[in-house]
């Protein structure tokens, strides 16, 4: 009988012991857009988004596990219970909000033109005319954006940033549009063939952390988000991983993601 209580005894000590797991935090995150979310030299997952998701782990008192999801699977995730949340650079829609909710945004994301250096536009406004095209990338955020904005200019659309990217490079394009980290790294890269233009008079659009409909994180995560916010928590992120962004930037006049 004492064996069997012993024997009992173990049991309950393995599994108070692997309670702790149960209550880790699993984030989803897509692990395909540095410096937001992405990997280091040995594989771990790496980035602002992590930072940020270990921040709320470290407010909950929970250890936070990263779980690599594919885009596309990110929100099933989320329904499915796979995930607590998602933080991922995902963009607040109201057609996402009619599947999940969402917290407060911790990041503002702005569009901006990648225009070829021989083109004569020189702002936003320059685009909209006949004589102008516009490369897209289809479906994109900048797809809608400028079939609602630039109705005299001519759209071309392409399946991938890179075959629009070439476009403009190669004057087939006047300009390219894309949220505006993407188009000041492709500036960085071919500077004596472009030049950027900031959008005037835009919204930003927000991100924010995903949630399945009606989880209690919603409220926890937007009491985080004030109070790390309040004690500039993103600073040292953004030193961290933006910061030669973040100069660039500011050298540009475009807005930046925590301003």
């Amino acid at each position: 009988m004492k064996k069997y209580i012993v024997l009992l005894l173990l049991l309950l000590m393995i599994g108070g012991c692997s309670s702790g797991k149960s209550d880790a935090l699993i984030v989803g995150m897509e692990l395909a857009y540095p410096p937001f979310e992405t990997k280091d030299n040995s594989g771990n997952p790496m980035g602002v988004s992590v930072e940020l998701a270990k921040a709320f782990g470290e407010y909950l008192g929970r250890e936070v596990i990263i779980e690599n999801i594919n885009w596309t699977g990110l929100i099933p995730a989320l329904q499915t219970d796979k995930v607590d949340l998602v933080i991922s650079s995902m963009t607040i829609t109201e057609v996402r909000k009619e599947s999940i909710d969402f917290s407060d945004g911790y990041a503002k994301a702005y569009l901006a033109f990648l225009v070829n250096k021989d083109s004569p536009v020189m702002g936003s406004g320059d685009l909209n005319n006949t004589d102008r095209t516009i490369a897209v990338k289809t479906g994109s955020t900048g797809d809608f954006y400028v079939t609602n904005n630039y109705p005299n200019a001519k759209v071309l659309r392409l399946d991938d940033e890179s075959a629009a990217i070439a476009e403009v490079i190669n004057g087939r394009a006047d300009a390219f549009i894309y949220d505006q980290l993407t188009i000041v790294r492709n500036f960085q890269q071919y500077q004596d063939k472009t030049k950027t233009v900031f959008i005037d008079n835009q919204q930003p659009e927000f991100w924010g952390a995903a949630f399945k409909k009606g989880s209690p994180l919603v409220e926890q995560f937007n009491a985080f988000l004030k109070k790390f916010k309040e004690d500039k928590g993103f600073e040292p992120i953004v030193g961290q991983y933006l910061k030669e962004e973040k100069e660039l930037f500011d050298d540009l006049g475009f807005a930046f993601f925590f301003d």
